[in-house]
């Protein structure tokens, strides 16, 4: 039996997971180049932010570009100045945040059900396959997600204290948890936890429990840390307010406007491989967090706020007419303790057996992705690149033979040696799919022109004007950091924030390029090699001549002159 009475300091249990899961999470993060167009514009915002000296107005590409708050650009910003321009420093601000995640959780288990929860919560978290990833990926959803996390954690653990400064301090993280979330993503920082805070209060019926909630302050505090930048945003920039809280809050949450629709179940999949190796477990531990059902729900209501957690999220995003993957990342705390604390009690011997569903699970989610990681090797077109496809197809067969070996290895241990023995494969199985996954990333990058970018730098002018053609990519940009011109192309760059006479010299069509082109000046372009078969391209006309400088897989760039 583990007692959950250890009298382990939280302080040591916080340095050994920050020193696993720091390995974990930092372990290759330079090795990539930024990706595009996702980790190349958070990455050149704040490039951008540090050259002009104005920590107020984001730019891309020297666009104002206004769909985020600005939290994430100054962490990265701060990165670029303390660890330089390289890519380990742009990663580094979703690192942080995720390694904070699992703290976080960590420490709010412990507090809700014991030491040996809060470690084991910590542990489900940081493994989870969703989670995992997007600690090493430059998006803004880990920095939303910690922090919508930290705040509803300060909240459920804020009400069970007596009035005191403990609790007063717990109800202030709250408060600044929230203006911390909405600077880094907009309102749904602090609508998504308000909402679910209030619908706990009011379906379970814990209005009691609520007070005091340090109202007066905490509105203070909020204010002092979410509301001056969306203050001189709004004098510094002229119909900011209505693209900011109309357009990209309203128009996209009822609209497709941004072109991100996907049916109302499309979350129910990314949950469920998202959690991967632990979703196994979650059945059980639901049912044993709500024992009894809705006749017992105030006896369980503290386990309930984490369902409530998890089923508003769920659904405001399945209502969303914009889906992607990284929304729901702010279900897994809740998910982590659930999973955590079942785990403990079998851990603790207090409920006898019960992880074989788990490990079964986990044994049938590793044969399919096995499978998966064949077909993409060895299946011609299913990786389009057919030199990629070779080169990767060792990799794919080892990646692919853990997975089965776990998958069969697993289960039999679990009869054998008994279930914590087939967990253990289990968790050594995803450690050891994660660490090749990790090995082989480079193989499986998309098209970037990190190349193009520096061969550009090593030959480029001030004066020489540089396009993209039919295309934006953000990398360029960053690599080269130089402002570029689009060919009869906008992407997302928000043009109109900028003059007339600016938007017609940046942004120009297919005659104004032939006359450049022709001028006295150099002018540099980068095109894809699939745009340049295309025939309404100005390369279809055999009377426009260009010069190949350099080129990579996906990509050239070419110039007016040699």
């Amino acid at each position: 039996m583990i007692s959950s009475q250890s009298p382990a300091p939280a302080w040591r249990d916080l340095l050994a997971l920050a020193l696993v899961f720091g390995a974990l999470n930092f372990l290759f993060l330079g090795r990539l180049p930024l990706a595009n167009p996702d980790e190349s514009r958070y990455a050149g915002i704040p490039r951008e932010m540090l050259a002009a000296g104005d920590w107020v107005t984001p730019r891309l590409n020297a666009v104002p570009y206004f769909e985020k708050p600005p939290l994430v650009y100054w962490t990265v910003g701060l990165s670029r100045v303390l660890f330089g321009p390289g890519e380990f420093a742009a990663r580094l601000t979703p690192a942080l945040f995720g390694l904070g995640a699992v703290l976080a959780t960590y420490a709010a288990a412990r507090s809700l059900h014991g030491r040996v929860a809060g470690l084991a919560a910590a542990f489900v978290l940081g493994t989870s396959l969703l989670h995992f990833v997007l600690s090493r990926v430059l998006l803004l959803d880990m920095a939303v997600s910690s922090l919508m996390a930290a705040t509803l954690f300060c909240f459920i653990l804020g009400i069970r204290e007596p009035a005191g400064p403990r609790r007063r301090l717990l109800f202030l993280g709250l408060y600044a948890g929230a203006a911390l979330a909405t600077l880094a993503k907009g309102l749904i920082g602090f609508l998504i936890p308000g909402a679910v805070m209030f619908l706990w209060l009011l379906i379970f019926n814990q209005w009691r429990r609520l007070l005091p909630m340090h109202l007066a302050p905490g509105a203070l505090l909020f204010l002092a840390i979410a509301a001056p930048w969306h203050v001189l945003a709004s004098q510094r920039n002229a119909g900011w307010a209505e693209f900011y809280f109309i357009h990209e809050h309203w128009t996209r949450f009822t609209t497709t406007v941004h072109g991100r629709g996907a049916p109302f179940w499309f979350f129910g999949p990314v949950l469920l491989a998202g959690l991967f190796p632990w979703v196994g477990f979650l059945p059980a531990a639901l049912r044993e967090a709500l024992a009894g059902g809705w006749r017992r729900r105030l006896e369980n209501a503290d386990a309930w706020f984490l369902v409530t957690w998890v089923l508003f999220i769920v659904l405001f995003f399945s209502k969303s007419q914009s889906k992607l993957i990284p929304y729901i990342l702010p279900v897994f705390p809740a998910l982590a303790v659930l999973i955590g604390a079942w785990l403990a009690r079998r851990l603790e011997s207090v409920a006898e057996g019960g992880l074989r569903t788990g490990i079964l699970v986990f044994s049938a989610f590793s044969t399919l992705l096995g499978f998966a990681v064949l077909a993409a090797v060895l299946k011609p077109g299913v990786i389009r690149d057919a030199a990629q496809a070779t080169a990767l197809r060792p990799h794919g067969l080892l990646i692919a033979a853990v997975l089965f070996t776990g998958a069969l290895l697993a289960p039999w241990r679990a009869r054998r040696r008994g279930e914590w023995s087939g967990a253990a494969v289990m968790v050594a199985t995803t450690v050891c799919f994660y660490g090749l996954v990790l090995h082989v990333a480079p193989g499986f990058q998309r098209l970037g022109t990190k190349e193009l970018a520096l061969a550009a730098s090593e030959r480029m002018q001030p004066a020489d004007r540089v396009y993209h053609y039919w295309a934006f990519f953000h990398d360029f940009v960053y690599y080269t950091g130089r402002t570029v011109g689009l060919v009869s192309y906008t992407d997302e760059l928000q043009v109109q924030f900028l003059s007339p006479e600016e938007r017609a010299r940046r942004f120009i069509d297919e005659s104004e390029l032939r006359r450049q082109w022709s001028g006295p000046e150099r002018v540099w372009l980068v095109v894809r090699h699939g745009v340049m078969k295309d025939p309404r391209a100005v390369f279809a006309d055999p009377a426009f001549r260009y010069h190949l400088i350099a080129e990579i897989r996906g990509a050239s760039l070419l110039s007016n002159r040699p």
